[in-house]
């Protein structure tokens, strides 16, 4: 699994999400599908190995005020489809909210989390951008990137929806999802970013309540998937009736990314 990390001087989380098996005896092509956290620090360096990928299109997953915030940086001359969400509520990202108000205890972080995911397959600007990245990956020929903030909750739920879409086994699945907890080096960022927190916040947090806050665990992808069957029946249902990804788009989908 080690071996799907790319890795960049600035640009945190990359990897490759495809290069699994899928339906119908199919295999995922490596190096289409991609997924990590946001662009604004990629160094040039960083843009250089980007630009040598190929991407067709990316997809950025954040509200506005964090794209405003922390604006991408992409290789010069870049033509690629870009996907990004107009809904602005106005306000600060929920998780920085998080950050500045609530204890920062491990499970004041997992019970954030898990309601968060409880949430996050049907707001609005989701279920956008989510629906044109299906769209997109039926019409582009080339690599697509999906990215957020950290690219592990918003990013790490669109990519368990492509899997579930192409039939990869849900091992793998679940596999990928928690690869981030590897990908970020969570032991090693966990005091630096402990420091960042005290200095927005005035509060101390202990090194697991740093740990359980930069992670994913299995709980958060399995309650959002329970919510969407509770809510439409099944993962299908909600990716056809909320999404609009009927079976010829389905079909277009794992054509296109076959190996």
């Amino acid at each position: 699994m080690t071996g799907r990390i790319h890795r960049f001087d600035a640009l945190d989380n990359f990897r490759d999400y495809g290069d699994y098996g899928a339906l119908a005896g199919r295999h995922i092509a490596a190096g289409r599908l991609f997924r990590s956290a946001h662009q604004a620090r990629a160094s040039d360096a960083d843009l250089g190995r980007l630009d040598a990928l190929g991407i067709a299109a990316i997809v950025d997953l954040r509200r506005p005020s964090e794209r405003r915030e922390q604006p991408s940086r992409r290789p010069a001359g870049f033509t690629g489809v870009v996907i990004e969400s107009p809904h602005d509520d106005g306000g600060e990202a929920p998780h920085i909210t998080f950050l500045k108000t609530a204890d920062l205890t491990p499970d004041s972080g997992r019970r954030f989390m898990t309601e968060t995911y409880r949430r996050l397959p049907f707001e609005p600007s989701h279920l956008d951008l989510f629906a044109r990245y299906f769209r997109t990956l039926g019409e582009v020929e080339g690599p697509v990137l999906i990215h957020c903030a950290a690219g592990k909750d918003r990013t790490g739920m669109l990519a368990a929806l492509t899997h579930h879409l192409l039939g990869v086994h849900p091992d793998d699945m679940i596999a990928d999802y928690l690869l981030t907890n590897t990908a970020v080096d969570l032991e090693r960022r966990a005091p630096g970013i402990a420091r960042q927190l005290e200095a927005m916040t005035g509060r101390t947090a202990s090194h697991d309540a740093v740990v359980a806050f930069l992670g994913v665990d299995p709980v958060y992808l399995e309650t959002a998937l329970a919510e969407i069957a509770a809510q439409y029946g099944s993962v299908d249902a909600y990716l056809e009736q909320a999404l609009g990804v009927d079976a010829r788009l389905r079909d277009r989908i794992g054509e296109r990314l076959a190996a």
